[in-house]
């Protein structure tokens, strides 16, 4: 399912999107390209893996498609094996594509429902899409504005896949769960059973089971030099509780990131507690030394039967929270860039 969202981030936002198909046999994809010579291959991959479904051959500038989509998805046209390529977001439809080689990746599609749909979400959305890539900068007037457009899609079409996606893209932007849920069921049946409606919906339930805004429950543990330390000791800032170990590989690439933010952050109210999953003490503070991690640190040394680790339901590593000045929940799974734009976005 993850891959389905960096799917939705990382392709062109050029044709995506679908309004529940009327009941037909099947699709059908004719093309009209010019500029390509006879025996072009034209070959249909899936969006998501890049496998090839199916394959013709170019003949005076003219190739077609046909078979059945189980549910809309993106579908891939490619010429000879080499980008610039044709995205579509593909449903049961009779699509008609008018193009040329020269501008292949502007093709014209039309006939399916699907595709209006995504390039009127897209063309709305187009001046904030770099909002959704990993080192987007925090800028709040531009992220109300992607929230607003994508909210009000969500409202006009609840029977298009493309409002899955638009809420998804609220929910990237504001971190508005409540919101977010609330558009979510505001969405038709068919749009919640497809994969990026369950896609929403997991990430919906996810964060109701540990809402923001909750109060965090107080924790003790030893430091580095075995002196209890709690979390309600740092009441008054914002603390990342950031659990990690020193034999974890990405929890060490990570590390720079939360060095980063707290070199940037320190001095606006903000402190990073580290729980470790380690066992042996002497890997840990050597880890602690090695990344530069000058923050304080505790650990029981039992591994992943640390009692912090299993108290907030730690699985896999690394992974955090973010604690307000008033013991509330402010944010969790904050990495990479994500860290620095919550916390420019707190810390104003």
């Amino acid at each position: 399912m993850k891959r389905i969202l960096l799917l939705l981030l990382l392709i062109p936002a050029a044709i995506f999107a679908q309004v529940k198909p009327k009941a037909a046999p099947g699709f059908t994809i004719n093309g009209t390209v010019t500029g390509f010579p006879d025996t072009t291959t034209v070959t249909l991959l899936n969006g998501q893996t890049g496998a090839q479904l199916a394959q013709t051959t170019m003949i005076k500038g003219k190739f077609s498609f046909k078979g059945n989509m189980d549910e809309p998805d993106f579908r891939i046209l490619l010429f000879n094996g080499q980008p610039p390529f044709i995205t579509l977001f593909l449903d049961n439809s009779n699509l008609k594509i008018t193009g040329n080689k020269a501008t292949i990746d502007h093709a014209v599609v039309t006939g399916s429902v699907a595709n209006s749909n995504f390039n009127e979400y897209n063309t709305a959305i187009a001046p904030y899409q770099y909002l959704f890539a990993d080192d987007a900068p925090y800028d709040s007037a531009a992220i109300q504005k992607a929230a607003d457009i994508s909210k009000n899609f969500a409202k006009k079409y609840p029977a298009s896949t493309v409002s899955a996606l638009a809420v998804i893209r609220f929910n990237q932007v504001t971190e508005d769960y409540k919101t977010a849920e609330e558009l979510y069921d505001g969405l038709d049946a068919s749009v919640k059973a497809t994969a990026m409606g369950k896609y929403l919906a997991s990430q919906i339930n996810e964060e109701k089971s540990t809402p923001i805004g909750t109060i965090v429950r107080d924790f003790t543990q030893a430091d580095t030099a075995g002196n209890p330390v709690s979390l309600s000791s740092f009441r008054g800032k914002y603390v990342l509780v950031d659990f990690w170990a020193s034999w974890c590989r990405p929890c060490r690439a990570e590390n720079p990131n939360v060095v980063a933010a707290y070199n940037k952050f320190k001095d606006k109210n903000f402190t990073v507690l580290s729980v470790s999953l380690d066992q042996a003490k002497p890997a840990w503070l050597d880890a602690i030394k090695m990344d530069g991690l000058t923050w304080t640190h505790v650990s029981d040394l039992h591994g992943w039967g640390n009692a912090v680790a299993q108290q907030f339901g730690i699985i896999n590593i690394p992974q955090n929270i973010l604690v307000a000045p008033d013991g509330t929940l402010a944010g969790k799974n904050l990495r990479g860039p994500k860290l620095d734009r919550t916390l420019s976005r707190l810390l104003k």
